[in-house]
């Protein structure tokens, strides 16, 4: 199958059919080199977008509708976004950088990290504006050969570390802060299961008042923001009697700055991690109408925001609390400002309830997002039981995906002790996450000249300033390399007992593994078995459900295979009328296809 000829210039020749069952070749194929691309265009008024043949079929009508609207991208985002870190992260912010001035500086810029980013997703939203699932499609198309080497690394990766644990177990400890108590580990554990069982259920059993109900909460955290940001103006001002000096912290504010790397390292990985979430709404593409336009706009609007009540909320913390204590605070950073500026009693309660409400939205929030992934990757072909990954009956939702997610939650909380082991198996998906970020990055180069060579290279909608997609590189060859440097006290004084680049190791030994098992899978078993993978189109359902389904096709047939179906694995127009194919099965033919 070998790489594409990148650097070559090929002749490009069309093909143009006239069927419109789009499970035929109804859709003009371009070949340039050994890729072929599809033209296809989707129901959500996008333009038309050139797809390599080999990625999933676009879905010209989206089965789960057309839900996603302005405010639900902005809050897609927000919620995402603004999980529980801005109520904890600032005290280890700050003790990291061992300054007011430099805190807030790394918090300015990951603001400009989080807009390199959203623009680097942007540009390859305008250049497949007819599909979900972000990541899952955009490495699909930049590296489309090996076939399905991205898909299946892809897609291991996901199935395998798709949980929200650490998210749920939070949520469920600031649960027992409302009403006084201090549960047992597997208190905790069933509090846990059972907020994250709430969530899956409101996002299983309604598309779109789930949109509503995590737009709501939204609010409430927006709001919550807001308010730490006056009060902090208020007592900034000098209108709290008993925080008699609320500039104090301002004052030198770049006394006690580090100059250690790894404290300043794992502070700007902090930070970046902050604002993870900010390409969220890019999961549900080919449910937005309009979707560059509207994704431009507020998907934009969604990262000031939340850059600006973190600016906000770090100052009103710096004003109100010394900075002594507030290092001291780390995980309780909010707690110490509402305890500083209105005393002991209801206000850590009430705060309390608030975080667990922006918890529970973000919740929601990675619940949608991911489910879209998954489905995405069940459209591929390359997960078994292909229909129940891409089906949204009964409720049009998609219920596979959203079983995924609940089932490997409810391991990671109830399976791994509390200590080293949760640490590490929260941590483990990290670094490959950073390398796919990575390759997405580089990628977008690739796609510019693939497109050009076919002439389309100005027809997309964004196109992000070149200067901004190497600083994104390199931020990620940044977060790439920093875990690896030990920290202050020594190789075994990370976060774990044991060495703290453990994970790093092992996310690297996964992503090898996926390769390994794609050699076995995709030439192998391939050889040893005399046949090989070919792709074809099903229609799931009426309601647009489109999806690929890889199968087996054997030697003696391949011939004949290809010549009855395109590169995508639509049947050719000459044969659409015949009623004996290989997508529907033979009786009369020794050697019918298996599905892998």
């Amino acid at each position: 199958m070998g790489l594409p000829k990148l650097w070559s210039r090929s002749a490009t020749s069309e093909i143009e059919a006239v069927e419109t069952d789009p499970s035929n070749s109804d859709i003009l194929v371009i070949h340039d080199g050994n890729l072929a691309y599809t033209i296809e265009r989707a129901g959500n008024g996008s333009k038309p977008s050139y797809q390599e043949a080999a990625g999933a079929p676009v879905e010209s009508r989206s089965p789960l509708g057309y839900h996603v609207g302005w405010l639900t991208v902005v809050f897609l985002n927000v919620n995402q976004m603004i999980g529980t870190g801005i109520f904890s992260t600032p005290g280890t912010i700050l003790s990291s950088t061992g300054s007011v001035g430099l805190a807030l500086i790394y918090w300015t810029i990951g603001l400009g990290l989080a807009v390199a980013g959203f623009c680097v997703y942007l540009e390859l939203a305008s250049f497949f504006p007819n599909r979900s699932g972000s990541e899952v499609v955009y490495l699909e198309q930049e590296y489309p050969r090996p076939k399905h080497f991205f898909p299946v690394t892809y897609a291991v990766y996901s199935v395998v570390l798709s949980f929200s644990s650490s998210n749920a177990i939070v949520l469920a400890r600031y649960l027992y802060q409302c009403i006084g108590s201090t549960p047992t580990d597997w208190q905790l554990k069933g509090v846990a299961v059972a907020a994250y069982t709430v969530a899956s259920l409101c996002v299983i059993l309604h598309n779109k008042y789930s949109f509503w109900l995590m737009n709501v909460l939204g609010v409430v955290k927006i709001i919550t923001l807001v308010f730490i940001s006056i009060t902090g103006l208020v007592v900034l001002g000098g209108n709290v009697a008993h925080i008699p000096d609320p500039g104090a912290n301002f004052r030198n504010a770049f006394e006690g700055t580090t100059t250690n790397g790894n404290d300043l390292a794992v502070a700007l990985v902090n930070i970046v991690f902050s604002y993870t979430g900010y390409s969220n709404a890019f999961n549900v593409v080919n449910e937005i109408k309009n979707p560059i336009p509207t994704l431009k706009k507020n998907g934009a609007l969604s990262i000031l925001i939340v850059g600006l009540l973190y600016m906000l909320c770090n100052i009103a913390y710096f004003a109100a609390v010394p900075k002594a204590d507030f290092i001291k605070s780390k995980e309780i950073s909010a707690s110490v400002f509402f305890v500083a500026v209105f005393g002991e009693g209801g206000a850590d309660k009430a705060l309390s309830a608030l975080v667990l409400l922006s918890a529970f939205a973000n919740l929601l929030a990675v619940l949608i997002g991911q489910s879209r992934v998954i489905r995405e990757i069940g459209r591929q072909g390359v997960l078994p039981f292909t229909e129940f990954w891409v089906s949204t009956k009964p409720f049009g939702t998609p219920i596979g995906p959203y079983f995924l997610k609940w089932l490997v939650t409810f391991i990671m909380i109830v399976a791994p002790p509390a200590g080293d082991a949760f640490q590490f198996v929260v941590s483990l998906g990290t670094y490959p996450q950073s390398i796919f970020h990575l390759s997405l990055a580089v990628g977008v180069f690739l796609v510019r000249y693939r497109l050009k060579r076919l002439g389309r290279a100005t027809q997309t909608e964004f196109k992000t300033w070149d200067v901004v997609l190497i600083f994104f590189i390199l931020l990620q060859v940044y977060i790439l390399a920093t875990p690896w440097i030990p920290p202050k006290g020594g190789p075994y004084a990370g976060t774990v007992s044991f060495w703290y680049a453990t994970y790093c190791v092992v996310g690297i030994a996964v992503i090898l593994a996926c390769g390994l098992y794609y050699v076995f899978w995709m030439y192998l078993l391939p050889r040893w078995g005399e046949y090989e993978i070919r792709s074809e189109i099903l229609n799931i359902d009426d309601k647009g459900t489109t999806t690929h389904r890889l199968v087996k096709v054997p030697l003696v047939d391949v011939l004949k295979w290809d010549e009855e179906h395109d590169e995508a694995g639509r049947l050719r127009q000459r044969l659409v009328a015949h009623s004996s194919k290989f997508s529907q099965g033979d009786e009369g033919h020794d050697h019918e296809p298996k599905v892998v």
